[in-house]
This record gives structure tokens, sequence and C-alpha cells, in this order.
């Protein structure tokens, strides 16, 4: 038996989330009944993370099991050309039997793309969250710094998710970014909980509106109530960006390269 790492990129735009649904389309189902066509055989395949309805991923794993002999480079030319043009398949290596897709990432990099023009851009459809106001960068960039570090999240958590043990989780890195109409938030971390990201951007475009303070971040934080955050952005700009097994400090992939 071998053990397969599989790296995909795809538009969630016309899925509903990573994971197995009994009346939807998932990119879960989608990618084994592709690799069911190639493998003649259908196997397990077990996600890096969980995503909602409508979340894109510019990097995401999964592992699987197979008896099969075809080489990995053979396996990602026969699965993209069984995979439809929203799913891609960009890598594939073999791993040991202990590797676990989810349980061995070290951290994880989310990024949240937002349009911010009083135009709306029809080639951005389903791909970003149009906001015609005017966002200060700069504001909501100094405010994200407040997320960075070991909190306890359960006020940027929504009720619905799976029970876990803690709430705790560490924050690397977060920072808002601008380029041309392009607004970018981006945070890497350990963990996320369930619509976390979502959260924060939704408390960021709050503090942009004063309905939130910019400085009430910690604040909200420590209530650990989830009343006190902003609101849940739309799921369309939400991107799971990077996924790291190797260990590397935030950051240190992108200077190797």
């Amino acid at each position: 038996m071998r053990k397969l790492l599989v790296e995909l990129a795809y538009n969630g735009a016309g899925f509903h989330g990573w994971q197995f649904q009994k009346n939807a389309c998932s990119v879960a189902q989608t990618v084994q009944d592709g690799l069911e066509a190639v493998l003649k055989s259908r196997v397990p395949v077990t996600g890096c993370s969980r995503t909602d309805a409508g979340v894109h991923a510019n990097q995401f794993y999964f592992h699987t099991v197979t008896q099969a002999t075809i080489p990995c480079e053979k396996l990602v030319y026969a699965l993209n050309a069984a995979l439809p043009d929203t799913i891609a398949a960009k890598s594939c290596r073999e791993v040991e039997e202990s590797f676990h897709a989810r349980y061995s990432v070290q951290w994880k990099r989310y990024l949240y793309r937002i349009h911010n023009h009083p135009v709306k851009d029809p080639f951005a459809q389903g791909l970003c969250l149009r906001y015609p106001r005017r966002l200060d960068e700069q504001l909501l960039n100094q405010a994200a710094q407040d997320f960075v570090g070991t909190h306890d999240f359960s006020a940027f958590c929504a009720a619905g998710g799976k029970e876990m043990e803690s709430n705790v989780r560490t924050i690397y890195s977060a920072s808002v970014t601008r380029k041309g109409d392009q607004v970018y938030f981006a945070v890497e971390g350990n963990g996320f909980l369930y619509n976390m990201v979502r959260i924060m951007v939704g408390t960021l475009l709050e503090i942009s509106e004063k309905t939130i303070a910019p400085d009430s971040i910690p604040e909200i934080i420590a209530s650990l109530d989830r009343s006190r955050a902003g609101r849940t952005a739309p799921a369309q700009g939400l991107y799971l960006d990077h996924v790291e097994y190797g260990g590397e400090l935030p950051g240190e992939t992108e200077k190797n390269k």
C-alpha cells in the first residue's frame, strides 16, 4: 500500500465546501470520483482542512491510500484530465504511513480578498467580496495586529462548528494591504476555528464603519463573547492560501523560493 499526498487548488464557488455532503456537491466527492476514474477503484480522501461552501483554495492537500503503482507525476496528469476545470491537481508525493494531511499541518495562511470600488467587477464575481465604500487599509492593518498572539478566540467562533477541546489558537501574523482596488487580509496561525477568519474580516469591516472601535479587538477577545465581534463576512472572499508541513516559521517558505 502507498500513502499519497496530493496538492490541489480549487475555485469553491460551485461547491458546498471540501467535506462530503449527503445532498450537495463537494470538492472531496468530486476529487474522489476523479481518483476512481484514474485508479479504477474507490479510495478514501482525507483533507488538510474543512472549507465552507463558496470558499476557495490556492493550496490544499489531501492524502489517500492505494495499491495502484501509477507514478506520482502521471497521477497528477491523469487526475487533472478527470477533474472539472474548477479543480487543479498541482503535485503528488509519497509520504510515510504515519503522515496525516490534517494532523501533520504545522501552520496555515488564509487570505481574504475585497474588491474595494463603487463599480462592480464582473470578472471577480464569486471570487472576492465587493465593498463599495473606501477602506482605510492602514487603520485596519493597525487594528489587525491585535489578533497576533496566543488567545482564546471563542469570540471569533461561529455556532454550529465542530466541538473543540480548546478554542485557544496562536496567530503568527495578520495584515491588511492594498493593491489598486483590491484589499487583502492575510492571517497565519497554527489553527483556526469555525468561521474565525470571516469573523475577523467582518470585525475589521465594522471598524471601518465605525460601529466597532479600532482599539477594541483585545477587549472582544477577552470577552469570549461572539456577540461582541463583528459580522461573518461572506464566503466568496476567503482562500486557504498556504498549508505548511515542514515546520518553517511563517514567511520562510516565501524567502526561500
